[in-house]
């Protein structure tokens, strides 16, 4: 016997998704981050910057996370079917593999250029690259203020924030680099900043990739504690063992949570199916967030007929 149970959300993918609700926010950020790099791309070429190229590298990276995030939104969107019960939300979840993945490459790829700057020092334009730079700063300024509340909400806009985020300090790390370049002529300074860009990539990239693998993993939520789960169904009167407990996230906002129940027999009759399964739902809304909850109530002895019907 099963039921499934909704805390007060909707089930379709479309509701269920965490960065659909940030879709307006993450397009301006789109598009404020492509007229950008195309601006610090040109400023970075004039100038003969490798921390201006550096920069607009990374940001290229943030318009496809966020191209890819917008994707995501769509293909999540569409209705379930009888084949993808859940719809299309795990798109969300391999979006960001996919940005985590282009993200290394980029920041590895900025490193090796870095050290490639270190041992010949090219005549970089200070005066231009601290122009472009600032053009920089000031637009990812906007696209962090756009996006610090989704990034709490969802995966996708948190990678897309973070990127952003390092985005800023990229820019500053280019003002500083050339700030020293036109005070003292010391031309290593551009690739330091260059590859303290890079370096700013590649931990906080594993960071979300080890997020990201969770998810696929079907990890319990990282804020859903499993014993703390079992022990509040056990309290329960008349919950005698829980087990086949499992607890895992389709995507950035959509936790699932399934248990067998096993329950004594006078308390069944006592309090009633239905009842016992508000009590269960009740206890799991009341004190964890969990978006859908399956239970099989099943009584003593049943997990044994189960194991032998596996076998």
């Amino acid at each position: 016997m099963g039921a499934g149970h909704n805390h007060g959300h909707t089930h379709g993918p479309p509701a269920g998704t965490a960065t659909a609700a940030h879709r307006g926010r993450l397009r301006i950020a789109l598009s404020i981050t492509l007229s950008v790099m195309v601006v610090e791309i040109i400023g970075g070429i004039a100038a003969d910057s490798l921390a201006l190229i550096a920069d607009a590298a990374h940001m290229a990276t943030d318009a496809v996370g966020l191209g890819m995030a917008l994707l995501a939104i769509h293909f999540a969107a569409r209705p379930a079917t009888e084949n993808r019960t859940f719809g299309f939300a795990r798109a969300e979840i391999l979006a960001a593999l996919a940005n985590c993945v282009l993200l290394l490459g980029v920041g590895g790829f900025l490193l090796y250029e870095a050290i490639e700057r270190f041992i010949v020092p090219p005549e970089t334009r200070s005066g231009l690259t601290i122009v472009f730079a600032l053009i920089g700063m000031f637009a990812n300024l906007i696209s962090l203020s756009l996006l610090v509340q989704g990034q709490k909400d969802s995966l996708n806009v948190r990678g897309a924030y973070l990127e952003v985020l390092a985005d800023t300090l990229g820019s500053l790390a280019v003002l500083v680099s050339a700030g020293i370049i036109l005070a003292t002529g010391w031309q290593t300074a551009d690739p330091i900043a260059g590859l303290l860009i890079g370096l700013m990539i590649v931990p906080r990239t594993v960071k979300l990739l080890r997020e990201t693998l969770n998810v696929l993993l079907e990890s319990a939520p990282k804020d859903v504690d499993m014993g703390e789960v079992r022990a509040h169904m056990l309290a329960l009167p008349g919950v005698a063992d829980v087990h086949d407990l499992h607890a895992w996230t389709i995507t950035s906002g959509m936790p699932v949570l399934s248990a067998h129940v096993v329950v004594d027999q006078d308390a069944l009759d006592t309090v009633g199916h239905e009842k016992m399964l508000h009590d269960l739902q009740g206890c799991l809304g009341h004190h964890f967030d969990v978006e859908h909850c399956t239970f099989q109530l099943e009584p003593s002895g049943h997990a044994e007929h189960e194991a032998k019907l596996c076998h």
